[in-house]
């Protein structure tokens, strides 16, 4: 049900307090958002331990994985100038509404995979991570957290067991030669290490290749007839291989040269290249939560040729405005719309039909088991099956007016 002002649950803001301490800050949050509708044990450890620290003016922090901006929050309260970055765009503006309402220092918002492009090395009092559920992303995660820290600065890190907390742990103190068990509990850890020298315990962290946020990984794609390069990065959905779901998309997807398309989810970019191939005189707009995947896609889209593809950063569809177009094709995350919570997935179908045109088709491929009919069939009026297979599903509709 939408609100007074037209806007759907997915995408109404709201604000609530957070406690850290005797520390109360306003968080940001909606559908979408990083721990939304939940306590996210990690992010409480982080910010506790912040609530700790007392910044002098000048002193600044970097917080890895900002999630819906609490921790930030709380280093802005106890006067740090904090630097937050996230890679999906709900996140960083969560992060950004939350920092908006929080008065003290200065502060910056970055939606972006790496924080090497906007922190300068030695700079930092303090960094805090909330780890990633990659291994690499870890690895990332210390690297900079070393490359940043100025001598004497302190890292936070803190996750879940189940997430990699203790290889984790391990990682950094290999890398800052010391690091601490600060807190555990709810099957979570908190680490905290300080940086007492310019070198690197173990400075092999600092030859991975995805240190340099211009390193692509060349995905050779050959799809329904069509094939290319595409560049993927680490992180980005199914970034070392096609993934199955895209081919049986790929093959079932039926675009007419002159239709305009929207890939939503786009990942790299492979299906939107794909429709630009079969509609060359038509508009192809790609779009992706995921820092790293917008900037793979436009890369993807640059080799490939395909000169009438665009790739923005967005919110679900939001970012494509006013736009009305032939077809969406979607492969969207396979965790979205596990148990009861089916915000996101209906949020992919209301804004999908939201762009079509009267006529306009809707291809979105899933996994089996998650119950995207009933969305469909709310919001289309009917449901059409292209594929229902052992693991994946083609569905869609038809948008009638």
């Amino acid at each position: 049900m939408n609100d007074a002002t037209g806007r759907t649950p997915y995408e109404t803001w709201q604000q609530g307090p957070a406690r850290a301490g005797d520390l109360v800050v306003t968080v940001a949050t909606k559908p979408g958002v990083f721990a939304h509708g939940g306590l996210d044990a990690p992010s409480a450890m982080l910010a506790e331990a912040v609530a700790e620290h007392s910044a002098s003016a000048g002193h600044r922090s970097l917080h890895l994985g900002s999630g819906n901006g609490w921790v930030p929050a709380v280093a802005k309260a106890v006067g740090y100038a904090p630097t937050a970055i996230d890679r999906y765009v709900t996140n960083a503006e969560a992060t950004r509404r939350t920092l908006d309402a929080q008065p003290g220092a200065a502060h910056m918002v970055h939606h972006a995979a790496l924080a090497s492009p906007f922190v300068a090395p030695d700079s930092c009092a303090l960094v805090t991570i909330r780890i990633a559920t990659d291994k690499l992303g870890v690895q990332l995660a210390v690297a900079e957290a070393f490359r940043t820290l100025a001598i004497g600065g302190t890292c936070l890190l803190a996750g879940a067991n189940d997430e990699g907390a203790k290889p984790a742990a391990k990682l950094l103190e290999s890398v800052f030669g010391n690091a601490q068990l600060a807190a555990q509990h709810s099957g979570c850890r908190l680490l905290v290490a300080t940086k007492r020298s310019a070198v690197a315990g173990d400075d092999t962290v600092f030859d991975n290749p995805w240190l340099d946020a211009d390193h692509f990984h060349e995905l050779t794609v050959t799809l329904a007839e069509t094939g290319f390069v595409a560049s993927t990065r680490p992180g980005v959905f199914s970034w070392e291989h096609v993934d199955e779901a895209t081919g049986i998309l790929a093959d079932l997807m039926r675009i007419e040269n002159g239709e305009s398309v929207i890939d939503l989810g786009c990942g790299a970019g492979i299906l939107g290249i794909a429709a630009s191939r079969w509609s060359p005189q038509g508009r192809v707009l790609m779009l992706d939560a995921d820092a790293d995947a917008v900037r793979c896609a436009t890369r993807s889209a640059a080799q490939a040729g395909s000169v009438n593809v665009e790739v923005r950063a967005s919110d679900v569809a939001s970012a494509g405005a006013d736009a009305r177009v032939d077809v969406v094709v979607s492969n969207p995350p396979f965790h979205l719309g596990k148990g009861t919570e089916l915000a996101i997935p209906r949020a992919f179908i209301e804004q999908a039909y939201r762009h079509l045109t009267p006529g306009g088709r809707l291809y979105l491929v899933a996994n089996r088991t998650l119950p995207y009919e009933r969305l469909i069939g709310e919001c289309f009026g009917e449901v059409l099956t292209a594929h229902d297979g052992r693991r994946f599903k083609v569905i869609g509709g038809v948008r009638r007016a």
